[in-house]
């Protein structure tokens, strides 16, 4: 089976946005520095602070790295359940 189920996607998805977090600290410490003590200004005084986060978050949850991950994650999956069955024959 080269599917992922919904729990699957889910722990892939937040494993994502766990290692962009981490990888992107700097980048969301300087947004969260810039915003600090501004209400309304925020959106105009922060824009390219708050810009290079989601470009940097992008880079780890967008469409082509996610790709990898599934197909990464399916690999080692289909290399445990033939391991598996090879065990058990």
């Amino acid at each position: 089976m080269n599917a992922l189920s919904r729990r699957e996607e889910e722990t892939l998805s937040k494993t994502a946005k766990a290692k962009a977090l981490k990888e992107c600290d700097s980048v969301v410490k300087e947004f969260a520095d810039c915003a600090t003590g501004r209400t309304f200004s925020v959106a105009w005084e922060c824009r390219d602070k708050y810009k290079a986060v989601q470009d940097c978050m992008y880079h780890y949850t967008g469409p082509e790295p996610m790709a990898a991950m599934r197909a990464e994650y399916l690999r080692l999956r289909n290399e445990q359940q033939a391991g598996n069955n090879a065990a058990s024959s």
